[in-house]
């Protein structure tokens, strides 16, 4: 069975020399430059690590579709960071922020387009289903993406629905980079759907440790600002948990901080404090992080149905690098 050191190897050669159309260059190296600002390269990962349970070696009809899918993630971050305003991007200037929005939209445009290209190198006997999976997933990423712009609206949001939202704008794309492996390496169908739902509980995993990390990460290693979704008064799972748990004192005092100036990096910070002084009252970091464990603990349980042992060892392996960080 390939092995995690052959899956990091083809991993790196392939985005080293992942290639985009060099005309026009002022549409193309904004690509170029998001590709190779790098990251953890958890969906194609993630898909290869799924081939990987079936297969000896990689071979083309794997590569294409696996970089399709960090292709369109890329899509999606250069398009968020346009719609939250975000500067800095694994500690580089965002896409909009080197070249201007107008140029940062146009880039995505033919980014996302550019992953479907990818996607139709699949092999044929399964490309009509990897299609479908591929053009269901991006659907639900926007509607995961508007459910979040949304409840910037809100006051606050039941619990319930913040999931709901991380399930499309994150989980769905990692649970599909597991299916797709599977698929394209001939996994039975109903071992194809226990990857997806690894995926998915997975990625509801990374969601919240994500949203952990903004508030309680170190900026050098998670590749942007400290507390960004204070600031913005994003909805974040510490957010929506501290709404849940506090009493009418404490819920106004969390609303109240929504309020507070963001004109300087004093302002900032003084937010950023006031909030974790609240998450602190209300022991928000110790449930976020019983709850990366719950819905990692969640997904292994669907790895666990795996006749094979060494690949539920691959499968936890990987579950563990990508929220083991938060420990």
């Amino acid at each position: 069975m390939i092995n995690e050191a052959q899956i990091h190897d083809i991993l790196t050669k392939l985005f080293d020399h992942i290639e985009f159309s060099s005309q026009p260059s002022g549409l193309y190296d904004p690509l170029r430059y998001m590709m190779e600002l790098g990251g953890k390269r958890i969906r194609p990962r993630l898909c290869l690590t799924a081939y990987a349970l079936y297969k000896e070696k990689f071979g083309e009809d794997i590569l294409q579709p696996a970089a399709a899918l960090e292709v369109f993630h890329n899509f999606t971050l250069i398009h968020d960071d346009i719609m939250d305003q975000s500067p800095i991007r694994r500690g580089q200037a965002t896409v909009w922020n080197k070249w201007g929005e107008d140029t940062a939209i146009l880039s995505g445009d033919v980014m996302c387009i550019d992953s479907f290209r990818r996607i139709s190198k699949a092999p044929a006997k399964v490309l009509p289903q990897v299609i479908e999976l591929f053009s269901d997933t991006a659907a639900k990423v926007c509607e995961g993406q508007q459910m979040d712009m949304d409840f910037e609206a809100c006051e606050e949001v039941p619990m319930s629905d913040y999931m709901k939202m991380i399930g499309l704008k994150t989980g769905v794309l990692i649970a599909a980079s597991a299916k797709m492996g599977a698929l394209i390496g001939g996994a039975p169908k109903d071992e194809c759907e226990k990857l997806y739902d690894y995926g998915y509980s997975l990625g509801l995993a990374f969601q919240v440790a994500d949203d952990y990390l903004d508030a309680y990460g170190d900026a050098a290693t998670f590749g942007k600002p400290i507390g960004g979704d204070i600031i913005n008064n994003k909805k974040s799972w510490l957010t929506t948990r501290a709404l849940e748990k506090a009493d009418n004192i404490l819920h106004q005092q969390i609303i109240d901080v929504a309020d507070m100036p963001v004109e300087t990096s004093a302002q900032r910070e003084a937010k950023i404090a006031r909030m974790k002084e609240l998450y602190d009252k209300l022991h928000i970091e110790e449930d976020a992080k019983y709850e990366i464990i719950r819905l990692t603990d969640e997904a292994m349980s669907y790895a666990a149905t795996m006749s094979n042992g060494i690949r539920y060892e691959l499968l936890r392996r990987f579950a563990e690098r990508l929220v083991g960080r938060v420990k």
